[in-house]
């Protein structure tokens, strides 16, 4: 019974349900930046960035091609530093002066991105499937 309750069930299969959970709400963050990006370009300047259009650009293309990354599981450990860091600048940069309700969802896809960043892609992945071709070998 102990060795029931604190051994793994199905490690890869908690893998794959955190990559497409995050995937998809990357997704669902990230997709409606582009039908209003001079907005978001707007607020990022009110945030005190420099070229706010290119950080809005790259925030919005962190989270899109991110999800999809995630989605997909292909090249996770490249593009989770940048949902990591998009994630930890939506918490304390455009809701710094928020209570931490509204902190804590970028937080939560932040540590989400970095658990999944150390864990890797999973054996149900695109990464682990070029893996096993021999493609991303030397």
């Amino acid at each position: 019974m102990r060795r029931w309750l604190s051994s793994p069930l199905l490690p890869d299969g908690a893998v794959l349900l955190l990559r497409l959970w995050l995937g998809a709400m990357m997704l669902w963050h990230g997709l409606p930046k582009f039908g209003r990006m001079e907005m978001f370009q707007k607020r990022v300047a009110e945030l005190g960035f420099p070229m706010p259009e290119f950080f809005a650009w790259a925030a919005a293309l962190s989270e899109t091609l991110g999800g999809v990354a995630l989605l997909l599981g292909l090249g996770l450990r490249f593009v989770l530093p940048f949902v990591f860091v998009t994630m930890v600048v939506a918490a304390f940069g455009a809701h710094a002066a928020d209570p931490f309700a509204r902190k804590e969802l970028p937080l939560t896809y932040a540590v989400l991105g970095a658990a999944l960043w150390l864990l890797g892609a999973g054996r149900w992945s695109l990464d682990a499937w070029l893996s096993r071709q021999k493609v991303l070998q030397r």
